[in-house]
Protein backbone atom coordinates (compact mmCIF):
# COMPACT_ATOMS: atom_id res chain seq x y z
CA UNK A 1 0.00 0.00 0.00
CA UNK A 2 2.04 2.50 -1.03
CA UNK A 3 0.11 6.31 -2.28
CA UNK A 4 2.14 9.60 -3.55
CA UNK A 5 1.61 13.07 -3.56
CA UNK A 6 3.85 15.44 -4.80
CA UNK A 7 2.70 18.89 -4.52
CA UNK A 8 -0.53 18.06 -4.34
CA UNK A 9 -0.76 15.94 -7.64
CA UNK A 10 -0.57 12.25 -7.51
CA UNK A 11 2.68 10.92 -9.32
CA UNK A 12 5.65 8.96 -8.69
CA UNK A 13 8.79 10.35 -9.78
CA UNK A 14 10.43 14.08 -9.42
CA UNK A 15 12.83 15.76 -11.53
CA UNK A 16 16.02 15.08 -11.30
CA UNK A 17 17.49 18.77 -10.89
CA UNK A 18 15.26 18.65 -7.48
CA UNK A 19 18.10 19.57 -5.04
CA UNK A 20 17.01 17.11 -2.06
CA UNK A 21 18.26 14.23 -4.56
CA UNK A 22 21.55 16.31 -5.87
CA UNK A 23 22.21 17.56 -2.44
CA UNK A 24 19.48 15.74 -0.12
CA UNK A 25 18.65 19.45 0.71
CA UNK A 26 15.76 19.12 2.25
CA UNK A 27 13.89 17.40 6.09
CA UNK A 28 11.48 15.05 6.33
CA UNK A 29 8.68 13.61 8.94
CA UNK A 30 7.72 10.14 9.16
CA UNK A 31 4.34 9.98 11.40
CA UNK A 32 2.14 7.23 12.67
CA UNK A 33 -1.36 7.05 11.37
CA UNK A 34 -3.73 5.31 13.14
CA UNK A 35 -7.23 5.13 12.74
CA UNK A 36 -7.21 8.01 10.80
CA UNK A 37 -5.45 10.10 12.89
CA UNK A 38 -1.84 10.92 12.77
CA UNK A 39 -0.56 10.49 16.09
CA UNK A 40 1.73 13.85 17.61
CA UNK A 41 0.90 15.76 14.58
CA UNK A 42 1.13 19.08 15.94
CA UNK A 43 4.72 18.32 17.76
CA UNK A 44 5.79 16.90 13.90
CA UNK A 45 4.61 20.11 12.48
CA UNK A 46 6.72 22.17 14.75
CA UNK A 47 9.97 20.23 14.12
CA UNK A 48 9.21 20.47 10.82
CA UNK A 49 8.66 24.24 10.48
CA UNK A 50 11.74 24.92 12.99
CA UNK A 51 13.90 22.85 10.40
CA UNK A 52 12.24 24.93 7.56
CA UNK A 53 13.40 27.66 8.99
CA UNK A 54 16.72 27.35 10.18
CA UNK A 55 17.38 25.94 6.42
CA UNK A 56 15.46 28.56 4.83
CA UNK A 57 13.44 26.63 3.21
CA UNK A 58 10.23 27.59 1.78
CA UNK A 59 7.56 25.16 3.58
CA UNK A 60 4.12 24.72 2.13
CA UNK A 61 0.90 26.29 4.41
CA UNK A 62 -0.33 23.76 7.13
CA UNK A 63 -3.50 23.81 6.04
CA UNK A 64 -2.67 22.81 2.67
CA UNK A 65 -0.23 20.04 3.98
CA UNK A 66 -3.30 18.65 6.27
CA UNK A 67 -5.65 18.32 3.49
CA UNK A 68 -3.05 16.19 1.20
CA UNK A 69 -2.65 14.37 4.24
CA UNK A 70 -6.38 13.95 4.50
CA UNK A 71 -6.47 12.74 0.93
CA UNK A 72 -3.72 10.52 1.40
CA UNK A 73 -5.84 8.92 4.37
CA UNK A 74 -8.72 8.70 2.00
CA UNK A 75 -6.84 6.31 -0.50
CA UNK A 76 -5.06 4.08 2.20
CA UNK A 77 -7.50 0.85 1.39
CA UNK A 78 -9.00 -1.08 4.43
CA UNK A 79 -5.79 -0.77 6.79
CA UNK A 80 -6.09 0.97 10.30
CA UNK A 81 -2.46 1.64 10.94
CA UNK A 82 0.25 2.73 8.33
CA UNK A 83 2.64 5.39 7.88
CA UNK A 84 2.45 8.46 6.56
CA UNK A 85 6.19 10.23 5.24
CA UNK A 86 6.12 13.67 4.28
CA UNK A 87 9.72 14.97 2.75
CA UNK A 88 10.44 19.02 2.13
CA UNK A 89 13.14 20.02 -0.26
CA UNK A 90 13.84 23.00 -1.43
CA UNK A 91 12.73 22.48 -4.72
CA UNK A 92 14.79 22.77 -7.79
CA UNK A 93 17.88 24.50 -8.98
CA UNK A 94 20.48 25.56 -10.68
CA UNK A 95 24.33 23.28 -10.57
CA UNK A 96 26.03 24.29 -7.33
CA UNK A 97 25.62 24.66 -3.99
CA UNK A 98 23.93 28.27 -3.68
CA UNK A 99 20.60 28.57 -3.02
CA UNK A 100 18.00 29.18 -6.08
CA UNK A 101 17.42 33.16 -6.30
CA UNK A 102 14.34 31.81 -6.64
CA UNK A 103 12.85 28.59 -4.24
CA UNK A 104 9.50 26.67 -4.78
CA UNK A 105 10.12 23.77 -2.75
CA UNK A 106 9.26 20.01 -3.25
CA UNK A 107 6.74 17.84 -0.88
CA UNK A 108 6.48 14.85 -1.39
CA UNK A 109 3.45 12.71 0.66
CA UNK A 110 3.73 8.93 0.79
CA UNK A 111 1.83 6.46 3.00
CA UNK A 112 3.38 3.25 3.97
CA UNK A 113 2.30 -0.25 5.60
CA UNK A 114 2.64 -0.43 9.14
CA UNK A 115 5.84 -2.54 9.90
CA UNK A 116 5.18 -5.77 11.23
CA UNK A 117 7.46 -6.12 14.48
CA UNK A 118 6.45 -8.88 16.71
CA UNK A 119 5.37 -8.36 20.07
CA UNK A 120 7.91 -9.32 22.20
CA UNK A 121 9.79 -6.17 21.31
CA UNK A 122 7.49 -3.78 23.35
CA UNK A 123 6.82 -6.69 25.87
CA UNK A 124 10.24 -8.18 26.57
CA UNK A 125 12.39 -5.17 24.83
CA UNK A 126 15.10 -5.84 22.45
CA UNK A 127 18.90 -6.82 21.47
CA UNK A 128 21.28 -3.25 20.52
CA UNK A 129 24.41 -3.09 19.77
CA UNK A 130 27.15 -0.32 19.17
CA UNK A 131 27.82 0.75 15.75
CA UNK A 132 31.43 1.68 14.45
CA UNK A 133 30.31 4.64 12.05
CA UNK A 134 30.88 7.72 14.11
CA UNK A 135 28.37 10.88 14.10
CA UNK A 136 29.42 13.94 12.76
CA UNK A 137 28.98 16.99 15.01
CA UNK A 138 27.91 19.86 13.19
CA UNK A 139 25.48 22.52 15.50
CA UNK A 140 23.94 23.87 12.49
CA UNK A 141 22.31 20.70 11.92
CA UNK A 142 22.23 19.20 15.69
CA UNK A 143 18.55 18.11 16.17
CA UNK A 144 16.84 18.57 12.74
CA UNK A 145 16.08 15.55 11.06
CA UNK A 146 17.37 16.35 7.58
CA UNK A 147 17.62 14.25 4.33
CA UNK A 148 21.31 13.65 4.75
CA UNK A 149 21.00 10.38 6.50
CA UNK A 150 24.27 8.76 4.86
CA UNK A 151 25.87 7.87 8.58
CA UNK A 152 22.92 6.23 9.37
CA UNK A 153 22.65 3.86 6.38
CA UNK A 154 26.23 2.95 7.04
CA UNK A 155 25.44 1.98 10.64
CA UNK A 156 22.49 0.45 10.45
CA UNK A 157 24.16 -2.20 7.74
CA UNK A 158 26.95 -3.04 10.18
CA UNK A 159 25.00 -6.23 10.95
CA UNK A 160 22.47 -8.21 8.89
CA UNK A 161 21.17 -10.76 11.54
CA UNK A 162 17.97 -10.63 13.84
CA UNK A 163 20.37 -10.40 16.57
CA UNK A 164 20.15 -6.99 17.18
CA UNK A 165 17.49 -4.95 16.76
CA UNK A 166 18.78 -1.54 17.03
CA UNK A 167 22.68 0.27 16.76
CA UNK A 168 23.82 2.95 18.93
CA UNK A 169 25.58 5.65 17.47
CA UNK A 170 28.37 7.52 18.91
CA UNK A 171 30.08 10.95 18.28
CA UNK A 172 34.67 10.67 17.81
CA UNK A 173 34.95 11.62 21.92
CA UNK A 174 32.61 8.28 22.65
CA UNK A 175 29.57 9.35 23.93
CA UNK A 176 26.27 7.88 23.15
CA UNK A 177 23.71 10.40 20.66
CA UNK A 178 21.07 7.63 19.75
CA UNK A 179 20.20 4.82 17.50
CA UNK A 180 20.23 4.26 13.73
CA UNK A 181 16.41 5.08 13.77
CA UNK A 182 15.27 5.46 17.35
CA UNK A 183 16.72 7.86 20.44
CA UNK A 184 17.41 6.10 23.79
CA UNK A 185 17.13 6.81 27.45
CA UNK A 186 18.78 5.67 30.85
CA UNK A 187 16.44 5.19 33.86
CA UNK A 188 18.65 5.50 37.13
CA UNK A 189 17.26 6.03 40.38
CA UNK A 190 13.71 6.63 39.14
CA UNK A 191 15.51 9.50 37.19
CA UNK A 192 15.43 9.55 33.23
CA UNK A 193 18.27 10.74 31.12
CA UNK A 194 18.83 10.93 27.74
CA UNK A 195 21.68 12.77 25.40
CA UNK A 196 21.61 15.76 24.80
CA UNK A 197 21.60 17.13 21.39
CA UNK A 198 23.63 20.64 20.51
CA UNK A 199 25.77 19.04 18.96
CA UNK A 200 24.33 15.88 16.48
CA UNK A 201 21.60 14.36 16.47
CA UNK A 202 18.21 13.73 15.82
CA UNK A 203 15.42 15.25 18.10
CA UNK A 204 12.41 13.18 18.03
CA UNK A 205 8.98 13.70 17.92
CA UNK A 206 8.87 10.49 20.99
CA UNK A 207 11.31 11.97 22.20
CA UNK A 208 9.63 14.92 22.99
CA UNK A 209 6.56 13.08 23.96
CA UNK A 210 8.18 10.85 25.82
CA UNK A 211 9.98 13.80 28.33
CA UNK A 212 6.68 15.31 28.62
CA UNK A 213 4.65 12.40 30.19
CA UNK A 214 7.71 11.59 32.04
CA UNK A 215 7.08 15.00 33.92
CA UNK A 216 3.37 14.74 34.13
CA UNK A 217 4.32 11.21 36.00
CA UNK A 218 6.61 12.97 38.56
CA UNK A 219 10.16 11.98 36.94
CA UNK A 220 12.95 14.33 36.97
CA UNK A 221 14.45 13.99 33.22
CA UNK A 222 17.79 15.59 32.13
CA UNK A 223 19.80 15.70 29.38
CA UNK A 224 23.82 14.84 29.60
CA UNK A 225 26.12 13.45 27.92
CA UNK A 226 27.34 9.96 28.75
CA UNK A 227 29.62 6.96 27.74
CA UNK A 228 29.17 3.29 27.35
CA UNK A 229 29.67 2.53 30.87
CA UNK A 230 27.38 5.46 31.99
CA UNK A 231 24.62 3.99 29.69
CA UNK A 232 25.02 0.54 30.74
CA UNK A 233 24.98 1.12 34.83
CA UNK A 234 21.46 2.52 34.17
CA UNK A 235 18.87 0.37 36.20
CA UNK A 236 16.34 0.63 32.61
CA UNK A 237 16.85 1.92 29.30
CA UNK A 238 14.54 2.16 26.28
CA UNK A 239 15.10 3.45 22.83
CA UNK A 240 12.04 5.48 21.30
CA UNK A 241 10.54 6.30 17.90
CA UNK A 242 7.14 7.95 16.68
CA UNK A 243 6.37 4.12 15.21
CA UNK A 244 7.31 1.52 17.76
CA UNK A 245 6.84 3.92 20.75
CA UNK A 246 8.89 2.75 23.63
CA UNK A 247 10.87 -0.70 23.19
CA UNK A 248 12.66 -1.68 26.32
CA UNK A 249 16.19 -2.73 26.25
CA UNK A 250 17.14 -6.30 26.87
CA UNK A 251 20.53 -6.30 26.18
CA UNK A 252 23.12 -3.80 25.39
CA UNK A 253 26.67 -5.14 25.29
CA UNK A 254 27.42 -7.31 27.67
CA UNK A 255 24.81 -6.03 30.00
CA UNK A 256 21.81 -7.81 30.25
CA UNK A 257 18.42 -6.51 31.94
CA UNK A 258 16.05 -9.28 33.32
CA UNK A 259 12.75 -7.48 33.04
CA UNK A 260 10.86 -4.50 32.05
CA UNK A 261 11.31 -1.60 34.40
CA UNK A 262 8.57 -0.04 36.31
CA UNK A 263 9.54 3.26 35.09
CA UNK A 264 9.43 1.94 31.17
CA UNK A 265 6.12 0.18 31.73
CA UNK A 266 4.52 3.70 33.41
CA UNK A 267 5.69 5.33 30.04
CA UNK A 268 4.77 2.63 27.64
CA UNK A 269 1.16 3.10 29.24
CA UNK A 270 1.10 6.96 28.86
CA UNK A 271 2.02 7.34 25.68
CA UNK A 272 0.46 4.04 24.04
CA UNK A 273 -2.96 5.09 25.17
CA UNK A 274 -3.61 6.72 22.06
CA UNK A 275 -1.88 4.09 19.71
Amino acid sequence: MTNVLINGEYADSITVFDRGLQYGDGLFETMAAINNEVLLWDTHWERLAEGCQRLRIALADRKLIESEISLLMKQKDKANNFIIKLIVTRGMGERGYRFPSVQNSTRILSTHNWPDYPHRFKNDGVALRYCETILSQNQALAGLKHLNRLEQVLARNEWDTDDFQEGLMLTANGNVVDGTMSNIFAVKDNMLFTPELSSCGVSGVMRKNVVKQAKELGYPVYEKNFTKPELEDADELFITNSIIGIWPVRTIAKTRFTHVGNVTKQLQQAVNKNR
